[in-house]
């Protein structure tokens, strides 16, 4: 049985979302983590070694990271169509975006967010606007990060700026396709 370890308004939220549109058969367990303004604490209801969320079990089998939770459950739920599976049109481009959310942009965004900058970042991960552009320029050419096809890489790269308003940056392809998402999310879990 899946069991997927989860706190409200936390970067859990978007895997939760995905797993009710996917209409996983998950067992769902709240625990409460630190939070940035100091409330909460870590759960040792938790088995996340790092007491962070989400956090999905399987078995015996775990995983950590919400591109990785997105890109299992996608490949475990197929017939929802939220992710291209191996040999289908798109996957290296769904995979590409899934592993661009974790390894650039979530670290350019709390790096911006914390006005930390310096060469090494810049050489190794670019900046906070060469990340915006990537998005925009691919944003130009199809509605979703797939071209036609919405999928759970636009759910993971638009959630920080739907939950963020401060950091949605004031390019206009960007800013549609967050309220396309947002609104495509809420209906998938109507």
């Amino acid at each position: 049985m899946r069991t997927l370890y989860y706190s409200p308004q936390s970067r859990s939220d978007t895997v939760v979302a995905l797993a009710r549109m996917l209409s996983a058969d998950i067992t769902y367990r709240e625990v409460s983590i630190p939070r940035q303004d100091g409330t909460g604490q870590r759960d040792p209801a938790n088995p996340h070694p790092e007491g962070k969320v989400p956090y999905l079990t399987d078995g015996t089998d775990t995983v950590r990271e919400r591109g990785a939770i997105m890109l299992y459950l996608t490949d475990a739920y197929p017939s929802a169509g939220l992710g291209p599976l191996p040999g289908e049109a798109a996957r290296g481009a769904y995979l590409s975006w899934l592993f661009y959310y974790q390894g650039v942009m979530e670290p350019l965004l709390i790096l911006n967010w914390a006005g930390v900058s310096h060469p090494a970042i810049t050489a190794g991960l670019r900046d906070y606007d060469t990340m915006i552009e990537r998005l925009a320029e691919t944003l130009r050419r199809g509605p979703w990060l797939l071209g036609d096809r919405f999928s759970a890489a636009d759910m993971l790269c638009s959630s920080p700026f739907a939950w963020f308003a401060d950091m949605m940056p004031a390019e206009p392809v960007i800013r549609d396709w967050v309220a396309r998402c947002t609104a495509r999310v809420e209906a998938g879990m109507a």
